[in-house]
């Protein structure tokens, strides 16, 4: 079974912070859906990604084009076959089920958001719930440190 991992997004903006995990889970070799509900944020993310340093690029996709399946990296609202990982932003969800057959789930939501931080909370306890081992990751003077794990 796979592990969650949620993200508290205090001090970076998911901007900063995706292309970073993005780039931990491609030294793991896994392949990577980031799922979103909003086709505005997924294209936004889609921009920052095509806009990195050159020798930090991050191959990847927009879903719905002709080379998905050979995408190493895709942004949809899809589903999480033949994907080691799952990033959820913008309150996209995710299911037990899900998580128990991924390397790794990561949850990244704003700090700043009230209703960013409900959903977050509803998943946290919805999963852990369900018996997903999970990890809550905090932001503190620049560095992320985890605070709980369950």
């Amino acid at each position: 079974m796979g592990a969650v991992f949620f993200y508290h997004l205090t001090e970076n903006p998911l901007e900063a912070t995706l292309p970073m995990l993005i780039g931990k889970a491609r030294a793991a070799g896994w392949r990577i859906l980031v799922r979103g509900r909003e086709d505005a944020l997924l294209k936004r993310l889609d921009d920052v990604l095509w806009q990195g340093a050159d020798d930090q690029f991050l191959p990847h996709g927009m879903a719905g084009g002709p080379h998905d399946a050979d995408q190493p990296v895709l942004l949809g609202d899809g589903h999480s076959d033949g994907f080691a990982c799952v990033m959820s932003v913008g309150g996209a969800e995710v299911s037990a089920a899900e998580v128990s057959t991924l390397e790794r789930t990561c949850i990244l939501f704003d700090g700043h958001d009230d209703a960013a931080l409900q959903v977050a909370r509803g998943q946290w306890k919805m999963l852990t719930d369900a018996g997903c081992a999970a990890q809550y990751w905090a932001q503190a003077d620049g560095r992320w440190t985890k605070k709980a794990e369950k």
